[in-house]
């Protein structure tokens, strides 16, 4: 399309300014006024006494049945928070709002994809009921305090009473994307041993009814799963097994509408979140109660700068911890209306996102790269034609953001107006570690921005040994201890996977985050990406280990290596390199190659594309060289190769790119 000046004008205030001197931006003396925190001061502060810093944050920021007796402790490297405090998340979220007065506010806003369809709004006291309802429903099942609780639903609402329920009884819940195959979702259950899955019979994409339970039938095949309760989305043929499969509006009728919220630990597990390794094998996350919730509900408050006239969209599935944290927990924990979409971005037009935010007159609005990159290839026209004067702060998530789609959402989306908070977590720190806060800022294309206060980020080099604010060359971003309260507290069922993970590349004391760092300025962090065997597809964190795994599974294939190249649209994309066995190479071979890899993982994980090679270059140790590969898919320099115990591999691989 082409490209138009007619971008509408926005006649609302002006949340941020730009520096006179450098490509940089400031809040506006309007921001710094109506934000929740303003004064920078309160880096240094926290930073003094992290743990007193977070006790105070976690009595002023919830309710605690019981104040905890000890506020951290460590035993590298595991730690506890808020040791002996009794607490509910479900309660956080809901009761303590309706007492207050809030109970006929809008807590979530849900649209659905088809345009023809109604969207559904929930107050608190809604909410609530519908939580308390479906508690007893689960207690009904047979789940119990410490139970695990699958869940495999699309962004309906459904999903977020769900999570809430199973909070309230003290149940944890382990979602999975609901684009994950069935064998996926086996994988999951299996290793968390659930007890229930819940589940809907469709969801909608791109216009189309996709059938979820056929998917959600192969995944509890083998488990210990015993109920499976079925959301009715769409009215579609649906197999249901008597005597395990349940509807969830049939469950509903006669549930009682009150459920007594268990009080729980704060270091009692609230959720397991699997998430690649570097390995084959998905790892399960697991997230305590009390840390988790602080984090959330501060995060929230100071981040994304949520007040009580803000209508907040993350566009993240629940599948992921940024739906997790953004999309239930934190907007909750604050008496935000939260807004969630089930559908494409794309249906029925490029215009879907803008039309829902003038719409519903969205003010914060947190979305992917990936997202960002993909609306301005299909050109400026389409957010033009929206009114997005109701926004007040953008936010991105996922990867590193390039700073021409920086400019872009800049521009187009936030008018010159907006300020754009850059978020850096994973699902292992549960909530934002590394941000510029609203009313604080700087907000520069391309840094991440300082770290949250009262975390202990740094910069070291290979040695572990903290580099000056003015190295040019970076190095690798760990978190200190004290730790945050929202970061993970291990791996479900492997504590020594755990350990070897995030603690041993720099000692028991030092958290590692994989990922590669530089200063921007002595405050400010730009964040440049993995170190280690994974990749960011479209926002989505994957292991070449998961994917190599489920190539190796098709007959054919005897090895194969994967890498991550840049991709303009999803950030990364995933290229394989395939030795077969005996069969010839094929197109054939190759879409069983793709359909196993969707099979095995997801449609998100396909290959952009498979090579096949008579052999893979490798160490004398066997070690698969995945960095000469990556050299020389962008052309790059190949380094020093002398440790290869097979160098005419790679003359074989130049052969066979010079003839694409």
């Amino acid at each position: 399309m082409k490209k138009t000046n007619n971008v509408k004008k926005s006649k609302t205030k002006i949340w941020v300014v730009k520096d006179k001197e450098k490509d940089i931006y400031w809040p506006s003396k309007e921001m710094k006024k109506k934000a929740n925190i303003s004064d920078e001061k309160i880096y240094e502060e926290a930073l003094k006494d992290p743990i007193a810093f977070w006790a105070k944050m976690a009595e002023e920021g919830l309710y605690w049945f019981k104040k905890w007796d000890k506020t951290y402790e460590e035993n590298p490297p595991f730690f506890k928070w808020f040791i002996g405090g009794k607490i509910n998340a479900s309660y956080n979220c809901l009761d303590r709002h309706i007492k207050a007065g809030k109970g006929q506010k809008t807590a979530l806003i849900w649209v659905p994809e088809p345009t023809e369809e109604k969207e559904r709004f929930l107050t608190y006291e809604e909410l609530y009921k519908e939580v308390n309802k479906f508690a007893n429903v689960l207690k009904s099942l047979g789940v119990k305090k410490g139970d695990r609780v699958g869940i495999y639903l699309p962004m309906i609402p459904e999903v977020q009473i769900a999570m809430l329920a199973c909070a309230r009884i003290g149940a944890i819940h382990s979602v999975v994307f609901s684009a994950f195959s069935g064998e996926s979702l086996k994988a999951r259950l299996i290793d968390a041993n659930a007890k229930v899955l819940i589940t809907a019979n469709s969801y909608y994409r791109r216009g189309k009814a996709l059938p979820l339970k056929q998917n959600a039938d192969i995944g509890v095949e083998g488990t210990n799963v015993e109920k499976v309760v079925v959301v009715k989305r769409a009215d579609i043929d649906t197999s249901m097994k008597e005597g395990r499969d349940f509807w969830w509006h049939e469950l509903m009728k006669n549930a009682k509408d009150y459920c007594e919220p268990e009080q729980v630990e704060s270091e009692d597990l609230l959720f397991i979140l699997y998430t690649s390794g570097t390995t084959g094998k998905p790892k399960g996350i697991v997230h305590e109660t009390g840390g988790y919730l602080t984090q959330a509900y501060w995060t929230s408050k100071w981040t994304f700068d949520m007040q009580d006239d803000d209508i907040f969209w993350c566009t993240a599935d629940i599948g992921w911890v940024t739906g997790h944290t953004y999309a239930c927990y934190g907007p909750f924990l604050t008496a935000t209306t939260l807004l969630i979409y089930e559908g494409a971005p794309d249906y029925p037009d490029w215009g879907r996102f803008w039309s829902i935010i003038e719409k519903y007159k969205v003010t914060i609005f947190y979305t992917a790269p990936t997202a960002i990159r993909m609306f301005a290839k299909m050109g400026e026209e389409w957010p033009a034609k929206y009114d997005l004067s109701s926004l007040r702060l953008l936010a991105t998530v996922g990867e590193p953001i390039n700073h021409e789609a920086w400019m872009w959402y800049f521009k187009n989306i936030g008018r010159e107006r907006c300020p754009i908070t850059d978020t850096w977590w994973q699902t292992e720190t549960g909530a934002t570690l590394i941000n510029a806060l609203p009313g604080i800022g700087p907000f520069i294309p391309t840094v991440a921005g300082r770290p949250f206060p009262g975390v202990n980020m740094k910069i070291v080099d290979e040695q572990g040994k903290e580099i000056n604010w003015e190295n040019e060359e970076g190095g690798y971003l760990i978190q200190k201890s004290p730790f945050a309260p929202g970061m993970l507290r291990g791996v479900w069922g492997d504590m020594e996977r755990y350990k070897q993970q995030y603690f041993s590349e720099f000692g028991p004391n030092v958290y590692f985050t994989s990922d590669g760092a530089k200063y921007y300025d002595k405050n400010n962090i730009r964040v440049t990406g993995r170190v280690d065997d994974t990749m960011k597809v479209a926002g989505h964190r994957l292991s070449t280990g998961e994917l190599e795994d489920a190539i190796t599974s098709h007959k054919n294939v005897t090895e194969c290596a994967v890498v991550p190249i840049p991709h303009e649209i999803k950030g990364q994309t995933p290229i394989a390199f395939v030795v077969l066995k005996d069969a010839q190479p094929s197109e054939d071979i190759k879409k069983e190659i793709v359909a196993k890899v969707v099979e095995k993982i997801g449609p998100t994980a396909k290959p952009e594309q498979i090579y096949f090679v008579n052999e893979l270059p490798k160490t004398r140790s066997g070690k698969i060289m995945r960095r000469v590969l990556k050299s020389l898919l962008l052309n790059e320099d190949l380094g020093n190769i002398m440790t290869l115990q097979n160098p005419e591999s790679v003359e074989q691989l130049k052969k066979l790119f010079s003839q694409k």
